[in-house]
């Protein structure tokens, strides 16, 4: 196009091209060139004081968007019949945009003037902008309940799985939803008590199979006793909130804070933004911002949500969902940093010099407006040279200084050595139906490290703020390793051919060096593992007693209010310390500081153990249909009744119990951590390298039971599982495993070398 474009022509671009905005493009779409850019400059100008642009950096955005979760009223069916709804949250100047409902045959009937929660998808049509799908109505909140339907000649019962639950739900013939008998179900409440005074339902969902993997969630859930349901009072609360405005913040709305999530993420509680320091005094230096969800604003003191939100302490994830603190009127739309949206935070500003060491910091209360919401895959794929079109415009001014930030305090970190451990992350991936599709191990990006790195950051200003302003607060603890678990890390890495230094302060720098003389051998995981188990495990507590993992004198955690009480205590407490209102720290959130330390501590706990039990059982169920295969991997424990094996594949655990090791006596040696074989002479200990047969999946419980055929290359002597009527392996015994007495030899030969080895190693290290 050679003629300069109209106003309209600009504006419908910009819509249709949102990651390409820079005056550059909107002139190169246009065939604008040389004086004439000027003109367009000019045009542009009047667009933004009219309102329909907003200038971010060299960027222009449409400012007339919604956030992807928002509250909607229902509006009257259109003449098709589609069902249309009004954004009941509208920040834009121009013309209110046109939701169409997307509904679902689950969802319930709608009606003009209902008030929703619904999630949002841009489009361009001809009548209207967005789609929207519903999450709930807004004001209902039916009681639920889970558990095993059991068919009846009128209608059925639902038998809930909850031990502490022995009343049954009576479930009226119309109202089972299609379930057969023996199906996990959800029900809710419906009308009046039925039959015999039973609390009546109908069935809204079916889960199958209860042993099935998309219903393991939901029984660790129950047998936890994880709440997963929010009480009416607190729903109704939730929803009567508005958005915080500008009045008493500090407007952040021109810093372009991004946040950078997995790509699944539904809210994004941290945003972050660098830029190379200005101040003469600190050349080559960097100032980070870290904002946060400024959840305090609307769970205030002694309010039902604030009484839910210290019961539930956390929220809990699995594979298949979330069971958040807050209701996701907050989690999902109003404590969420959604891009283009105004939200509100608590924000550090910190300056770190060009070796990344914090030089000041100051935390404000404010309103922030995030340009992008990002991805880690996207923002690496970007550093490592190939961004996308959104990314584009922000590689220079936003991921540039953000990378060179976390490269200074990678440096820093470097030199204060907290613990390296080297332990991947298992990710289960499920089908539509719950099915476990894969397991795989979760790649470690820089991207991951950065915003670790920021958040570390952050936390450490907090709790130094408030342990300067004399401010109660919780701090996150995380104490020296016992003196009996570094002894038995000490044998583990002798046993390696490894030393750990003896006889002086422990410091994280000995474990990483541990760590780093294992690294790339057969025995690293080994080594992980064995260091990870050493440790205490972290806690709250309004003493501070530093974070030895860390290596870190005052650590708090503040970044993540939306999903920690712990978080929303600092919050307050940095309101309290600032003067900022009176929604900080009550004379009684002090008084039981305690208390909620040890009642989160114990929450944190409870969800850990539902989610690992989850894990359980979803790789039960994945490995169910190979019973009989063959899998390697390695010892990962020892106990009088028999070994561990973690799987290489999937990283499962399973028993190998010491009945099936053969007819020979098993001597337990609890000190050394071994098995050995009274009559053979076999040594089983830790870190080995084991091929074993899969006899026995178990969903429900999460077990996997497995026989030991080899141990490190070589098979297991006769007598073993098979002389248990499983059926005798070939080959004669004395030649897999020698004599008894060789066999016992050899142990005690191959222990000598090693102590031999590790008594070497200690002299040219001490030399």
């Amino acid at each position: 196009m050679s003629q300069m474009p109209t106003k309209p022509q600009i504006l419908d671009w910009i819509a249709a091209n949102p990651a390409q905005t820079s005056k550059r493009d909107i002139a190169k779409a246009f065939g604008v060139k040389g004086a004439a850019r000027i003109d367009l400059k000019r045009i542009l100008r009047e667009l933004e004081e009219e309102g329909h642009l907003e200038k971010r950096k060299k960027t222009y955005r449409d400012p007339d968007r919604l956030p992807p979760v928002s509250v909607l009223q229902v509006t009257e069916a259109g003449p098709d019949g589609d069902l249309y709804a009004k954004p009941l949250e509208w920040h834009g100047d121009g013309i209110e945009p046109v939701v169409l409902m997307v509904q679902r045959a689950s969802d319930p009937a709608l009606g003009a003037g209902h008030r929703i929660l619904a999630r949002l998808t841009q489009v361009s049509d001809e009548d209207h902008n967005y789609e929207a799908r519903l999450i709930r109505r807004i004001g209902t909140n039916p009681r639920r309940v889970l558990g095993v339907f059991r068919k009846t000649a009128e209608g059925g019962r639902i038998k809930p799985v909850d031990k502490g639950s022995d009343k049954e739900w009576d479930v009226p013939p119309g109202a089972t939803g299609g379930a057969l008998d023996g199906e996990l179900v959800e029900g809710e409440l419906a009308g009046p008590r039925g039959r015999m005074g039973l609390p009546r339902a109908r069935v809204v969902e079916r889960l199958g199979d209860p042993t099935a993997p998309r219903a393991v969630s939901l029984i660790a859930i129950h047998q936890h006793g994880i709440p997963d349901e929010f009480p009416d009072d607190v729903v109704a609360e939730a929803d009567r909130l508005k958005p915080a405005g500008l009045k008493g913040r500090e407007d952040l709305r021109d810093l372009p804070l991004v946040t950078i999530d997995p790509a699944d993420a539904r809210d994004h509680d941290d945003a972050c933004f660098a830029e190379p320091d200005d101040d003469p005094k600190n050349a080559g230096g960097h100032v980070l911002w870290v904002a946060i969800a400024d959840v305090s604003h609307y769970v205030r003191p002694g309010t039902a949500l604030d009484r839910e939100a210290r019961k539930r302490g956390n929220s809990s994830y699995f594979p298949d969902r979330v069971v958040p603190m807050l209701p996701d009127r907050l989690s999902g739309d109003l404590c969420s940093l959604h891009e283009g949206v105004p939200r509100a935070c608590i924000a550090a500003r910190i300056q770190i010099d060009a070796e990344g060491e914090i030089l000041s910091h100051r935390f404000v209360r404010g309103l922030m407006r995030s340009p992008a919401s990002l991805s880690y895959q996207e923002v690496q794929e970007g550093r490592d040279g190939n961004p996308n079109e959104r990314l584009a415009p922000l590689m220079e001014e936003v991921i540039g200084p953000l990378y060179a930030c976390y490269e200074a305090l990678a440096r820093s970190r470097s030199r204060r050595q907290p613990l390296d451990l080297d332990l991947p992350e298992r990710r289960i991936a499920l089908s539509e139906d719950g099915k476990v599709e894969s397991v795989q191990f979760r790649d470690r990006l820089t991207a991951h490290r950065l915003i670790e790195e920021f958040m570390i950051t952050a936390n450490v200003c907090a709790a130094l703020t408030l342990t300067r302003k004399k401010t109660p607060l919780l701090f996150r603890v995380h104490e020296e390793p016992a003196p009996e678990k570094l002894d038995s890390l000490r044998e583990t890495a002798e046993s390696a051919g490894l030393t750990l230094a003896k006889g002086q302060v422990l410091k994280t720098a000995h474990l990483n060096q541990l760590l780093n003389a294992a690294a790339g051998t057969d025995e690293a995981e080994l080594i992980n593992l064995a260091t990870l188990r050493s440790m205490t495990q972290a806690y709250y507590s309004p003493a501070n007693f530093h974070h030895f993992g860390l290596a870190l004198a005052h650590y708090a955690h503040f970044t993540s209010p939306i999903r920690r009480y712990s978080d929303l205590i600092v919050h307050r407490a940095l309101i309290t310390a600032h003067n900022w209102g009176d929604d900080g720290l009550t004379p009684e959130d002090i008084e039981r500081l305690e208390q909620t330390a040890q009642h989160i501590s114990d929450t944190e706990r409870r969800s850990m153990m539902a989610e690992r039990d989850t894990t359980d059982r979803y790789l039960a169920a994945f490995l169910s249909d190979r019973v009989g295969g063959e899998f390697t991997g390695r010892v990962s424990g020892i106990a009088r009744f028999g070994l561990f094996v973690k799987l290489d594949e999937t990283g499962a655990d399973g028993l190998v119990p010491i009945s099936t090791l053969g007819r020979e006596f098993f001597v337990f040696d609890a000190d050394a951590g071994t098995l050995m074989g009274s009559q053979t002479g076999t040594l089983l200990k830790l870190g080995q390298r084991v091929t074993v047969r899969l006899m026995e999946a178990a969903p429900v419980t999460g077990g996997l039971a497995f026989e030991l055929l080899t141990v490190e290359g070589d098979d297991m002597p006769s007598g073993g599982a098979s002389a248990r009527g499983r059926g005798r392996r070939s080959g004669p015994p004395a030649k897999r495993a020698g004599t008894p007495k060789r066999r016992l030899a050899r142990a005690k030969k191959k222990d000598a070398k090693i102590k031999r080895k590790v008594a070497r190693k200690r002299r040219d290290d001490g030399a």
